[in-house]
């Protein structure tokens, strides 16, 4: 694997479509070996992807994020592998597991025939060293604990291929965790480093169908098929090496550069197509994609310790003058559902409020009047010396961020609110929305196909996007992740769903899907139950 420095990067800053059709050529995915003529996968040929940024951190346990998904989801593999239609969790590194009653121990049974791409075999002791990192973190070596991993006590080597792990409390939830693509099994070549170098992509070494072979910094990169690849999970009819030889991922932030080089030919593959370039897509007679995220909806938080938010009349009012049917209408396609709940419609554990999430301009006006918010010659309104207006920050993985959080400042400007939109750096931006009393509104958002979601995303230990003081919600958040029964775990996921309309702490906008385009010559494209990338099944028709 090479790691080549070029100082190029200004330049591609400044003539993008440039560096993408350079980056591009010659990779039309010229097939190696041909395939039968009834459209079997054909074997061979490199698949040019475009990613539209290139990480600053590739630590596999962080690997939430998008862009990092791209890349890990196809050079690592997890103990499970969970069925993005079905929700089944099958075998994959693990062929077989125990779980006890109460949910606070899982024995996982490895498969014997695994190897690191470096060659070293899997082994229990890789696996436990794996989540010991993701579920106690590692000071010495800057490692923190993970969101989707909780109440975590310890793991036990009962043999070279089985491994146990315990928990202070029931985790009913930590078998669907095994399948996510955080909790990707690296080899000791990577998880022994620190975080600082683990998070450099030419360090990751995993059990995956491909290999890191060359990284541009901040620009390319390229993943090569393992010829001796063989443990894909074993419900799938697809075994052994991928179809594909390479995937050349270019980075390219801007839109226009990349839906061009998708429908001139120059590449076979983009992520993250904004709405309006759907048409195009289309009309070119390209594939358009649209998986779904299946998690928390993108939804604005509504923190009730800024000073203009303790009152409930005021959240409520918010809430009401919130037309997300005409957001959508205005910004979106069909692959973007007005939201119903603060979980998406495909979430586990959803729960249909729709009612009480419907748009009434003359409700909020009421609300606010009878809280005593008069308006002022401005039309903003005020109450014992304090505006209602509060500041929002608009987090870049949002598609048509600043757009959605300008028509919401609309809508709430016609009932007398004033909703300030800032687009600070990510370090900034990190640093300011930690402070409810800075930032009262957020934009907010987390993809994962379990109702500890929720816990993840609004628990005060957790991701806490309300910024929350609210020890009842934690408390419901808690049960969550706690309780054992499957059909208690989801009355539990309603009962927050509802705590959440019920004291206007979110108002859901819609249900997220991740945008993907193709050439009609690219088959097998494949995703995680939240719409992450997955190309072990992927092949290139003959052009």
């Amino acid at each position: 694997m090479s790691t080549t420095h070029r100082r190029t990067l200004a330049a591609a800053t400044a003539a993008a479509a440039t560096l993408v059709l350079a980056a591009c050529s010659g990779s039309p995915g010229a097939t190696s070996e041909a395939a039968a003529d009834d459209g079997a996968p054909r074997q061979g040929g490199t698949l040019t992807f475009l990613e539209y940024q290139f990480p600053t951190c590739f630590y596999a346990g962080g690997s939430g994020y998008y862009p990092v998904a791209t890349v890990l989801n196809q050079i690592a593999d997890k103990l499970t592998y969970q069925d993005p239609e079905t929700r089944e969790i099958h075998p994959w590194l693990a062929e077989s597991w125990d779980v006890s009653e109460d949910a606070t121990e899982y024995v996982f049974h490895l498969r014997e025939d695994v190897t690191f791409s470096d060659g070293t075999p899997l082994t229990a002791e890789h696996v436990a060293a794996n989540f010991d990192h993701l579920g106690l973190g590692d000071e010495e070596l800057g490692l923190a604990s993970q969101e989707f991993v909780s109440n975590y006590a310890g793991s036990e080597v009962r043999d070279e291929h089985t491994v146990a792990f315990a928990f202070d409390a029931p985790v009913p939830g930590f078998l669907q965790a095994t399948s996510v693509v955080g909790a990707a099994i690296v080899g000791p070549a990577t998880y022994e480093l620190p975080y600082e170098e683990q998070c450099q992509l030419e360090n990751l070494v995993a059990t995956g169908p491909f290999t890191v072979t060359e990284v541009v910094p901040e620009q390319e990169y390229t993943l090569t098929a393992r010829e001796d690849y063989d443990w894909a999970p074993p419900h799938q009819e697809h075994q052994g090496r991928a179809y594909l030889d390479e995937i050349h991922i270019v980075v390219t932030p801007e839109d226009s550069v990349r839906i061009g080089a998708l429908t001139s030919g120059q590449a076979d593959a983009v992520r993250s197509v904004q709405a309006y370039d759907e048409p195009t897509i289309e009309a070119a007679g390209y594939q358009l994609y649209a998986p779904q995220t299946n998690g928390v909806s993108p939804q604005i938080a509504l923190r009730a310790d800024n000073p203009v938010l303790t009152e409930l009349p005021v959240r409520q009012a918010l809430l009401k003058a919130t037309d997300t049917r005409a957001i959508v209408d205005t910004l979106f396609t069909e692959n973007y559902p007005v939201a119903t709940s603060p979980l998406s419609s495909g979430a586990t554990g959803y729960v249909d409020l729709s009612g009480e999430l419907a748009a009434d301009p003359e409700e909020a006006n009421r609300l606010l009047d009878e809280a005593g918010w008069e308006r002022g010659p401005d039309g903003i309104r005020t109450k014992d010396g304090l505006r209602l207006e509060l500041t929002t920050i608009v987090p870049a993985v949002f598609p048509l961020g600043q757009e959605t959080a300008e028509l919401v400042a609309q809508q709430w400007e016609a009932v007398g609110a004033q909703l300030h939109i800032e687009l600070p750096d990510p370090a900034t931006a990190v640093q300011r929305q930690q402070d409810p009393a800075d930032v009262g509104v957020l934009l907010s958002h987390v993809g994962r196909v379990d109702p500890d979601v929720l816990y993840s995303a609004f628990h005060s230990s957790q991701r806490d996007y309300l910024v929350s003081t609210d020890e009842t919600l934690d408390g419901l958040l808690e049960e969550i992740t706690s309780l054992p029964g499957t059909e208690e775990r989801y009355a539990k996921a309603a009962e927050v769903q509802e705590y959440l309309v019920d004291n206007a702490l979110t108002i859901p906008l819609y249900d997220m899907p991740q945008t993907y385009a193709a050439g009609p010559h690219v088959h097998g494209l494949g995703w995680e139950p939240v719409g992450r990338l997955r190309l072990y099944d992927t092949w290139l028709e003959e052009r």
